[in-house]
């Protein structure tokens, strides 16, 4: 019988991720090249030569499975970098005379086992005494097979060494036949898979625990995206109000989506008539996004609709709603404006938290109302927010809108961007049409984040 041969060398690291579909390719190309060396070695298990040889390939393609399946796994997504051991591994051999009950093993299968090299390899019988319990039964019956049915060994057991380690041993092997047919001893390569085993199970609950935590952001992002358009007003394209008596205003108002749909924020837009006769017209912006933003977008825009509809002032309301965010257990920052509008007199007050002014359109010029004192909502206790009073005339365009409406440009230069619509508001016949400019405008551009845009035009 030829000496055992021994796979016993530490495995490569693995390589960079640029290169993975080239070493892939080339590993599936010397699968080919090792299994046609494996077709071209005898069959007929008479050459012991041979049988090793065939053997050897068997493990040598196994192995280029395994690094195969790693490789794709490392392409496909990401997984933990693995041990120098976890793809080719400790390869031992054994053969086992079933005529003189001897037993032959590699330097590399004691030390698998951990075993003393010094010490006598275990017989057959005694093999199963290093596996568990529970998997006794499948050594047993891999061996019987092999000796009674002359079937071919390809199975995993785990073993407990003497140390106290567990390590995971995957066994190939076949029987030897005597000149009469009989089995006369048993052959095997025995590979310590250990490290491979546990990777794979990583990379799994890795995988795992990827499709849950995408599960559970497509489903946040889903609540997100149905609340926000729960909270928003109702009304699409224009409105007209009051909705009794002559209309006083035409509105129109848009949401713009940032450009990675993941991004759902806390902008809000809002229009309502109220008890006295009076329009509240309000934006603002609660920072961050999510599911925990977008609750805080509603139950602020409630809050500001409830005091409306209760005659508090917009100041008043300001400087409650910067209680209500003060009070809150996830602290919070939010800007907003909100304006009160009287037709009877057409003056418009209104009060502002860190938040853009609205912009006056009149006769093709447009410019910045001076803001009140405010500082952004949740940001200091006690906060009080002055008002600013602005009386308009018919034909008079106002523009609310939130931070990000103009993409790149933030601060004066998105005010003198939006400026600069002047003329082409001037020829709009309605609200809606200065929003669908201010759409086509700015709409079509890489957006990082969510904004909103409401136009309030003076009819009477």
């Amino acid at each position: 019988m030829p000496p055992h041969l021994s796979a016993d060398r530490p495995a490569a690291q693995p390589p960079g991720r640029g290169s993975v579909d080239a070493l892939i390719t080339q590993t599936r190309r010397l699968k080919g090249d090792v299994d046609a060396v494996r077709r071209d070695t005898g069959s007929d298990g008479s050459n012991p030569r041979e049988r090793w040889q065939r053997a050897l390939c068997d493990l040598a393609l196994r192995q280029l499975n395994d690094l195969d399946e790693h490789l794709a796994q490392l392409r496909d997504g990401p997984a933990p970098a693995p041990r120098r051991d976890s793809l080719l591994s400790r390869v031992g051999s054994a053969e086992w005379n079933l005529l003189t009950d001897e037993a032959s093993w590699s330097g590399e299968l004691f030390e698998i086992l951990g075993r003393d090299p010094t010490a006598p390899p275990l017989t057959l019988d005694e093999l199963p005494s290093l596996v568990l319990d529970e998997d006794r039964r499948q050594l047993t019956a891999m061996v019987t097979d092999c000796l009674i049915d002359a079937k071919p060994i390809d199975g995993e057991f785990r073993i407990l060494r003497p140390d106290g380690t567990v390590r995971t041993v995957h066994m190939m092997g076949e029987p030897v036949l005597d000149t009469d047919g009989s089995t006369a001893s048993m052959w095997a390569v025995l590979r310590d898979v250990s490290e491979l085993r546990r990777s794979q199970r990583t990379v799994s609950e890795t995988r795992d625990s990827l499709q849950r935590h995408r599960h559970h952001a497509q489903s946040e992002h889903r609540l997100a995206v149905e609340l926000q358009e729960a909270v928003l007003p109702p009304w699409r394209g224009s409105l007209r109000l009051p909705h009794q008596g002559p209309d006083t205003l035409d509105l129109a108002a848009h949401h713009l989506p940032a450009s990675t749909s993941a991004l759902i924020g806390g902008d809000w837009y809002d229009a309502l008539e109220l008890a006295d006769g009076a329009t509240l017209l309000s934006v603002g912006d609660l920072t961050g996004h999510g599911v925990a933003v977008a609750s805080g977008m509603a139950t602020l825009l409630g809050a500001v609709r409830g005091m409306a509809m209760a005659g508090t002032q917009p100041g008043q309301l300001m400087s409650w709603l910067n209680q209500l965010l003060d009070a809150t257990v996830q602290p919070a920052l939010g800007s907003a404006v909100c304006c009160r509008y009287r037709p009877e007199t057409r003056t418009l007050t209104w009060a502002q938290a860190g938040h853009p002014a609205p912009l006056l359109f009149r006769d093709g010029t447009g410019r910045r109302l001076t803001s009140p004192d405010g500082v952004l909502l949740g940001a200091t206790s006690g906060a009080v927010y002055a008002q600013a009073e602005e009386t308009l005339e018919v034909g008079d365009l106002l523009l609310l809108h939130t931070d990000g409406l103009v993409p790149g440009h933030s601060g004066a230069d998105s005010v003198h961007r939006l400026l600069d619509l002047a003329p082409r508001f001037c020829g709009a016949r309605s609200a809606q049409d200065c929003v669908r400019l201010v759409v086509e405008e700015f709409g079509e551009s890489e957006r990082e984040d969510n904004a909103c845009v409401l136009v309030a035009r003076v009819t009477s």
